[in-house]
């Protein structure tokens, strides 16, 4: 398998469990691998047979925008599925951090790794 990977996207948005949280959006930050077949794409120089990374950080971008959620954890697993449902990925590993969460830390987050 090959992989396709986004790093550090960076999207503002509402989320948190504290009242403070919900008042204004903070940073989060992704990075997203995923594995699929790249030589149809490859031999072709189609985009259309490519795992287009353009849409699939638009797509977690619109999703953060649309849903309500407190938690990464919700949050991320609702990504995921959306990944795999709407690209053509056998898997797909998703890191969530939240560098203003915690005073002390640089950041903190969540990772996960789902697959069809």
């Amino acid at each position: 398998m090959d992989k396709v990977y986004i790093s550090q996207l960076h999207v503002e948005t509402i989320i948190g469990v504290y009242d403070f949280e919900k008042e204004s959006k903070q940073s989060l930050y992704f990075d997203v691998e995923m594995l699929t077949d790249i030589r149809e794409a490859a031999k072709t120089d189609d985009i259309q047979l490519a795992v287009d990374y353009a849409k699939v950080s638009e797509r977690i971008e619109q999703v953060c925008q649309q849903v309500t959620v407190e938690l990464l954890e919700t949050l991320i697993e609702m990504l995921a599925a959306m990944i795999l449902s709407e690209f053509s990925v056998a898997q797909v590993t998703l890191r969530v951090s939240k560098p203003q969460a915690v005073a002390k830390a640089s950041t903190v987050g969540v990772e996960i790794t789902r697959s069809r």
